[in-house]
């Protein structure tokens, strides 16, 4: 084969172009968290969400261009999307930005599948299954979800651009949401199918 994307990966790399945008979106979660909690300076929130969301991106994609796919990526990816979520769940619940029902469900979800590592770990796959392509579609329309209904919290008399940032924020964090038990129950599934397959053997 030939051009770019031919290098031989190093499944057990660590310091990869992928990985620190990964180390950098973690090291984001606290900053977001004071921006949001402390000084309330919500446009450097944006700014840090949006950051997350492009590397986000960025790291799957430069992962598989430059073939610097790695065991560890494979974690920090998904801990790093969990990070955010968290954080930024906790942030706009204590601000009444989010209802505190919605934040029980999406941790309660996660606290779910946390149960699920000692099975998994005792049939050797690891802390974790492979990202499901609807967990992936759930967490981005979470992520997008956030920045709009941040945008569109105010006092007083709404305007425009705030309106229409919370009807877009809703609309994402509905759908996000389903996907995201649907996700959950996708998965509690992969785990059940292999229990049962340990079994057989």
């Amino acid at each position: 084969m030939s051009g770019e994307g031919t290098t031989t990966a190093h499944p057990d790399r660590i310091l990869t172009l992928p990985n620190l945008l990964s180390f950098l979106r973690l090291a984001g979660v606290p900053l977001f968290l004071w921006l949001i909690l402390g000084p309330e300076r919500d446009g450097l929130a944006l700014l840090v969400l949006m950051f997350s969301g492009f590397t986000d991106w960025a790291d799957g994609y430069l992962a598989r261009r430059l073939n610097q796919t790695s065991r560890l990526g494979q974690l920090l990816d998904p801990a790093a999307d969990r990070l955010y979520i968290l954080a930024t769940l906790v942030g706009l619940t204590v601000r009444d930005i989010v209802p505190l029902w919605l934040t029980l469900a999406l941790v309660g979800r996660d606290l779910v599948l946390l149960g699920c590592v000692p099975t998994l770990r005792r049939l050797g796959y690891g802390p974790a299954l492979p990202v499901h392509y609807l967990g992936k579609a759930a967490t981005f329309n979470l992520l997008y979800a956030f920045p709009f209904l941040l945008l569109g919290d105010g006092t007083g008399e709404m305007t425009t651009v705030q309106t229409v940032a919370n009807v877009l924020g809703w609309a994402f964090a509905i759908w996000g949401s389903g996907l995201y038990w649907w996700a959950g129950v996708l998965y509690l599934v992969q785990v059940r199918n292999l229990v049962e397959a340990d079994r057989r053997a």
